[in-house]
């Protein structure tokens, strides 16, 4: 018969798996809060309650974290995230009220740099929380993201918001990724740099 009690062990599995969860609940929590669009008391604790009720009682696929966390970037994450939501705000706005504005808008197929299922995922959310972008689609096994993104007038429009979602994409990284995914995603910016077109871009008229 095995000695000593098992539930030491247990209560030390708990630990771990609650530590490798932290830059999850960190991520939730943020973007719980950029929906609130400020930050109080009640918004942060209800935040980091609605985090361990979603990573603790419903059923998720397992997700390999890195079980790495870069404040520093994590900050330059929300901090982008914002700016980006405020200046996207006036943009629709204006565009909203200025009477020679037609729309012509765009359907964007983008590839991303990885296939991770948390940081797809976590890019397609900040993606969808920016106005003027929204993400109708995704190809998991080839890590392509479809978005329906507004006022695309111009190849240089496409371009912009291609690399918008990239660099959306590379900060989630850079303050969760591991270590090689990081490395990787700083060499794929340094070949992309000069500009590539989208993967794919579908025009339409609204």
């Amino acid at each position: 018969m095995p000695s000593g009690p098992a539930f030491p062990e247990t209560e030390q599995t708990h630990r771990q798996n609650l530590w490798r969860q932290f830059p999850l609940l960190v991520i939730l929590v943020a973007l719980w809060l950029l929906l609130w669009e400020e930050i109080t008391v009640m918004s942060v604790v209800t935040g980091v309650l609605l985090a361990l009720f979603v990573t603790r009682v419903f059923y998720l696929p397992p997700i390999a974290l890195s079980g790495r966390l870069n404040p520093w970037r994590l900050l330059i994450f929300v901090g982008r995230m914002i700016s980006d939501i405020t200046f996207a705000s006036l943009h629709v706005a204006w565009l909203a009220i200025n009477p020679r504005y037609h729309p012509i808008n765009s359907i964007l197929a983008i590839k991303l740099h990885t296939r991770s299922d948390l940081v797809i995922t976590l890019t397609a959310v900040s993606i969808s929380l920016v106005p003027g972008t929204v993400v109708i689609d995704a190809d998991r096994e080839n890590a392509i993201l479809y978005i329906h993104a507004l006022g695309t007038r111009t190849p240089e429009d496409i371009d912009r918001i291609r690399r918008d979602v990239l660099g959306t994409e590379e900060r989630i990284v850079l303050a969760i990724g591991a270590k090689d995914e990081a490395d990787g995603i700083r060499a794929d910016r340094r070949e992309r740099e000069g500009g590539v077109g989208t993967v794919g871009a579908r025009r339409k008229g609204d």
